[in-house]
């Protein structure tokens, strides 16, 4: 390949972002380029940066920043007005698997989709891990590189691995 055909294909950024037909986009969505979203809800005047990967059946409320290279698996729903930093990674399993006790590959029927919900206001830092089954009170502020293996409760910040309480906000 020719470098200016090169050029023109690096280019076409179009063709590095994925955004299937069963996507719901609000109002005044900003999108970055190299994304991938599948069967979610995006909620008006969010935006979410390159390199996110957002799952069937998760929600993103509206006026939410949602930085690059974060993970948002099925089942997590996120409400109005919160920020996710970069590379935020979201759990939906407690016990993951890639095979049965047969031995065969595990497929949708075979686990069952464990929820994650971020209320309204909250913050959650860059390289932050939250698990499943977790939620993060409205207001809340988990601090980059936490891992989350219990609830916050709203209007607090926390911190550390495993995420300890620091202060009320």
């Amino acid at each position: 390949m020719s470098v200016q055909k090169l050029f023109e294909e690096v280019v076409n950024l179009e063709n590095y972002t994925c955004i299937a037909d069963d996507v719901r986009l609000g109002k005044d969505v900003k999108l970055s380029k190299f994304i991938n979203l599948y069967g979610c809800n995006i909620g008006d005047n969010t935006k979410i940066g390159a390199f996110v990967e957002i799952q069937k059946n998760a929600s993103i409320g509206k006026n939410c920043k949602i930085s690059s290279h974060t993970f948002i698996c099925e089942g997590v729903q996120i409400e109005d007005e919160v920020f996710i930093g970069h590379g935020v990674t979201f759990i939906n399993d407690t016990f993951p698997r890639a095979t049965n006790p047969g031995g065969s590959l595990q497929t949708e029927d075979d686990w069952q989709v464990e929820q994650t919900i971020i209320r309204k206001g909250a913050s959650i830092g860059s390289g932050a891990t939250i698990l499943s089954n977790i939620t993060v009170g409205a207001g809340a502020i988990v601090g980059a590189g936490s891992v989350v293996t219990k609830d916050v409760a709203p209007n607090t910040i926390v911190a550390g691995n495993p995420a300890r309480f620091l202060r009320e906000t």
